[in-house]
């Protein structure tokens, strides 16, 4: 009887950990760069590159990503979308620390001083505006083979939910939409599928509650994608379709082009 009792309590131990490493955190963050700064922005993303590959080397995060919009917001609103990637919720509001940054800057760069590096970080920060930072929580996603790669395309599509139906909304994702993403992944119509939900509180006033990414290939596929008509659809799966799309309001959609990863 103990042998048994201890057999589930490992199990449930376990179950727990591959949970825990199949959820995943990210921070997305929407930079603004006017155009007159454009020029040291870039320079300064080249050498912050540098800084993202130590702080994976030291397993502070998991990756860095780097998008370029290519539309989705107005001009003066932002262009630029990067994605930091965390084991737990806890290290991704931790976050990069200013002692890390500058830490791992000098290891990149160990001809400069601290007070240089600090220097160059403070000159940094007055060559963009962070428009808005978005803590997320892995909700689902498909069982694909996809490969992120420089010049690869997503479509960041921002949710919310509407006030009281934030369960039914993601359960449509899960049960509805998934199995559609799925189905155009297995026709090489789309490279991955993933939802989204906001990692901390919010309140009936918040701008979104989910965000799902939709990655492709090129350009080829995000347009064969779209011309796609679900033909092989039934009344039933239909219904639940209209049913879905009205227990969230989708806000806005941005497309973006992976301009450097770190992994």
């Amino acid at each position: 009887m103990k042998k048994s009792v201890l057999s589930l309590i490992v199990g449930i131990i376990l179950i727990g950990r591959v949970y825990a490493q199949e959820t995943k955190y990210l921070v997305f963050e929407f930079i603004k760069v006017e155009t007159s700064q454009m020029y040291d922005f870039i320079e300064h993303k080249d050498f912050m590159e540098k800084v993202y590959q130590s702080a994976v080397n030291d397993n502070k995060i998991l990756g860095w990503d780097f998008w370029s919009l290519q539309s989705g917001a107005d001009e003066g609103e932002f262009q630029y979308i990067t994605i930091t990637y965390f084991k737990d919720p806890v290290t991704m509001m931790k976050g990069l620390t200013n002692e890390d940054i500058i830490k791992y800057y000098m290891i990149a760069n160990p001809h400069l001083t601290e007070k240089q590096v600090s220097d160059k970080l403070e000159a940094a920060s007055s060559t963009h505006d962070l428009a808005q930072r978005s803590y997320m929580q892995q909700v689902s996603s498909t069982k694909d083979n996809f490969k992120m790669k420089k010049g690869v395309l997503a479509s960041f599509d921002l949710m919310k939910a509407v006030e009281g139906k934030f369960l039914d909304y993601e359960n449509a994702e899960k049960e509805v939409f998934m199995p559609i993403h799925q189905n155009r992944i297995e026709k090489g119509l789309m490279g991955s599928w993933t939802l989204l939900r906001t990692a901390l509180p919010f309140g009936s006033e918040a701008k979104s509650t989910h965000l799902t990414m939709n990655m492709y290939a090129d350009y080829v596929q995000f347009f064969n994608a779209l011309e796609y008509d679900e033909m092989e659809s039934t009344v039933e799966q239909r219904t639940a379709v209209e049913k879905g799309l009205k227990s969230r309001d989708q806000k806005w959609v941005y497309l973006a082009t992976l301009q450097s990863l770190i992994r």
